[in-house]
């Protein structure tokens, strides 16, 4: 019974120092947060006391503008004239009869040129696509998606043109090239 007793004191003890302490704790935070509100005060006054500049005034605002579209009598822009129209009658377009060849089925950029051959005054070119096959083509020979057409081989160089869509409902041809890499 004896030790219940020095339990709870000592329990009641420790909860009034630990109130205490708390008490001073809490009693200093604010003595010292004081002293910085002083300082915080004492540097608003000073910010508010400097004279801040004019602020300018707003430009005018300039009144609207209306513009009447007086062209209605003219060509519409997003219609092809008529000389367009018929350019596309005589223009370039892929051939659809022909049968396509191999290497059609691949883009004009997987291919890399690694060489020449000539054979029976034959020059061919040399191609490496993308899965490590070496390819040979000569001049009239069609490669990549966009109906190229190999037109000129020399020892560092394959010309090909392309057919590519003028936006306009033809095509016009582009040349491009693939040359060999030292």
């Amino acid at each position: 019974m004896k030790y219940l007793n020095n339990t709870a004191s000592l329990t009641q003890a420790l909860t009034r120092s630990f109130r205490a302490g708390f008490v001073v704790s809490v009693v200093c935070a604010v003595a010292g947060c004081a002293s910085d509100m002083d300082e915080l005060q004492q540097k608003v006054v000073q910010i508010k006391a400097n004279a801040g500049e004019k602020i300018q005034p707003l430009p005018p605002l300039q009144p609207y503008e209306s513009f009447k579209y007086d062209a209605m009598s003219e060509r519409s822009p997003f219609v092809p004239s008529s000389s367009a129209k018929s350019n596309l009658a005589g223009a370039v377009k892929p051939s659809a009869n022909r049968p396509r060849e191999f290497l059609e089925q691949f883009s004009l950029d997987t291919f890399q040129m690694v060489g020449t051959l000539e054979v029976e005054n034959r020059r061919y070119g040399l191609l490496q696509g993308k899965d490590g096959l070496v390819h040979r083509v000569q001049v009239g020979n069609h490669i990549g998606q966009a109906d190229g057409r190999v037109a000129a081989i020399t020892n560092t160089r394959v010309s090909v043109i392309e057919l590519v869509p003028d936006g306009l409902g033809g095509y016009i041809e582009r040349p491009a090239a693939l040359t060999l890499k030292e």
